[in-house]
């Protein structure tokens, strides 16, 4: 591993770092807030997935997130959001290839050999982080955006035991039947839609739901409304019974001006989850 920089911030420590990641087949960087108590004993974990287009660094900088991070003693990831680099594939299309890897082990070419970020994030990164940083492994939840809260919610809901809360600004929650998810899905896993399944939180949740509290934001005047289908995800809770909240928030659009509004609130959740 190999360290990029390190800040002081609120106390603590924002830090980016590269590692060699034998599942993805190239170089990945993350960012990592660790608060001021990191110093003397191992923290909670809160990991925030990103959106498309989006590196490490979006939510690192633009967020808000370490403030309140460090008022609770927790520590915050900020993976990227695909592999990227030489001889890495890619397509013209935003919603497509680096800086749009949909956390799915892709299994058609050409992206098999390289997006795997399922696999990265569930066990690569986490191998990484727990053998080199002062996390306490048993004390994780996970957040998202917009694709990085379809991220969250469907392995939040696919590791039982291991997240004690998830929440998601603007999360793509049904991309089975979506625009934003179709394209996706049927590129890195192929036109059997039974394989899509495992990637989408609308049918998770009617199938096993998650097994902790549920926090939604999602901006009423989001541009993006139609692709992201929040409807799905609150009929879906409300049917269950899941434990959760769900908030529709007048006025606010799919930006990080939404997401760092509510940060505070989400990292509240989780610290009511983690030291609870």
């Amino acid at each position: 591993m190999k360290t990029i920089s390190e800040s002081r911030c609120f106390g603590g420590t924002q830090g980016v770092y590269s590692h060699t990641s034998q599942i993805t087949g190239c170089d990945m960087t993350f960012g990592l807030f660790l608060p001021p108590e990191a110093e003397n004993e191992a923290v909670p974990l809160v990991w925030y997935l990103s959106g498309l287009t989006c590196t490490h660094e979006n939510a690192m900088v633009k967020a808000g997130a370490q403030k309140w991070a460090a008022l609770e003693g927790l520590a915050l990831v900020f993976p990227d959001t695909s592999p990227r680099g030489e001889g890495v594939p890619d397509d013209d299309n935003y919603a497509l290839g680096q800086g749009a890897g949909f956390y799915v082990n892709a299994t058609e070419a050409p992206w098999s050999t390289n997006f795997r970020m399922w696999d990265y994030i569930t066990e690569d990164l986490p191998r990484v982080l727990f053998s080199a940083f002062p996390l306490d492994e048993s004390r994780q939840s996970i957040m998202g955006h917009s694709m990085g809260g379809h991220g969250a919610l469907t392995i939040a809901m696919s590791f039982p035991g291991r997240f004690r809360s998830v929440s998601a600004f603007a999360p793509i929650t049904n991309p089975t039947a979506s625009d934003w998810g179709r394209k996706q899905l049927t590129a890195y896993l192929g036109g059997d839609e039974s394989k899509w399944a495992p990637h989408d939180s609308v049918l998770l949740m009617k199938k096993r739901g998650f097994d902790g509290p549920i926090l939604i934001d999602q901006g009423a005047s989001d541009q993006f409304l139609e692709s992201l289908r929040p409807e799905a995800l609150a009929e879906a809770m409300m049917a269950r019974r899941q434990q959760g909240i769900f908030r529709m928030q007048p006025g606010y659009d799919h930006s990080y001006f939404f997401v760092s509004t509510f940060m505070e609130d989400h990292i509240q959740f989780h610290a009511e989850a983690l030291y609870g």
